[in-house]
């Protein structure tokens, strides 16, 4: 079995070991980078074992990505900068469940929050929830926070980072050191200056420096800490799938991505209603009957959106 987070151990594993790969009963994946990976990988046939996407479980997916992330950058900011952000022009690359969490975080403190996106339902999510969908290049001078949550490579490049005004804060909230072209501002004209533990200046021969956070790693993991609630529900989550491609029987799983059962999201979310007191509601025999539905669950099909 392999428990992964950005493909990386699947990757590392397929390429030096193949062999070994094909021997693997499944794969849990918990990341938006390692689960395209492994789309990749089941449309180029080389995915060879079942995975299972916990990622786009609802349980992962609000818990972890919406809420988690929405107090986690607010203490991230904090911890490594010192700064009031009300009134300050922030701009977030990417508007999925990071991106709203931080978006409605930063609003929350008095910020004017703007969003960039390529998916045109994500942009007007943006636009109901009060937020300016821009393009990158036409705010880069005015900005005083730039905050990457898109999970790809190279949204913010050297030409985006040399035209930051003095004083910007960079981070990146997505899951790889790719998303902000770090490495392009190891030159010799740019000097490095080390602020605190995570937190460093970079210069520009003018004397222009910017704040880059982490190195452009994910900032909540590098300067903040994510919640034993929300490790919690995530950790269950894995298990959970975990047991199930380990338990299934042959057949129920072939070589492709499937999402985690609606039950088991269920499951998950049950564990945990004891630590506010909550009380479920339960169906009677007739309410069940009306609804055509199982008295135990699942209460929502599977192409419901939460």
């Amino acid at each position: 079995m392999i428990l992964d987070d950005g493909g990386d151990a699947t990757h590392w594993l397929l390429k030096k070991y193949p062999a070994m790969f094909n021997m693997v009963k499944g794969i849990v994946e918990e990341s938006v980078t390692g689960v395209h990976r492994l789309y990749q990988l089941s449309k180029s046939g080389k995915l060879t074992v079942p995975a299972m996407n916990v990622n786009d479980s609802v349980t992962k997916t609000k818990f972890d990505n919406l809420y988690s992330c929405r107090e986690s950058i607010l203490d991230a900011l904090k911890r490594t900068t010192d700064v009031m952000f009300g009134g300050k022009q922030v701009l977030i690359c990417g508007y999925g469940e990071v991106g709203k969490g931080c978006s409605q975080a930063l609003k929350g403190l008095g910020a004017i929050v703007s969003v960039t996106e390529i998916d045109p339902i994500c942009a007007l999510q943006a636009c109901m929830d009060g937020f300016r969908v821009v393009k990158l290049e036409e705010v880069v001078r005015s900005i005083d926070v730039l905050i990457t949550c898109t999970g790809n490579k190279n949204v913010v490049t050297r030409s985006h980072l040399d035209r930051l005004k003095n004083g910007c804060i960079v981070c990146n909230m997505g899951h790889s050191n790719t998303e902000i072209d770090v490495a392009s501002l190891r030159t010799p004209e740019l000097t490095w200056e080390k602020v605190r533990s995570q937190v460093e200046h970079i210069i520009w021969p003018d004397g222009k420096r910017i704040i880059m956070l982490a190195e452009g790693r994910l900032v909540n993991l590098s300067c903040s800490s994510v919640p034993s609630f929300v490790v919690s529900i995530t950790a269950t989550t894995q298990a959970l799938a975990l047991i199930e491609l380990f338990n299934a029987p042959t057949g129920r799983y072939k070589q492709d991505v499937y999402l985690l059962p609606k039950k088991m999201d269920e499951y998950v979310a049950s564990l945990h209603l004891p630590n506010f007191d909550a009380h479920l509601t339960e169906l009677s025999d007739d309410q069940a009957k009306y609804l055509g539905l199982n008295k135990a669950g699942p209460f929502k099909p599977n192409y419901y959106r939460y």
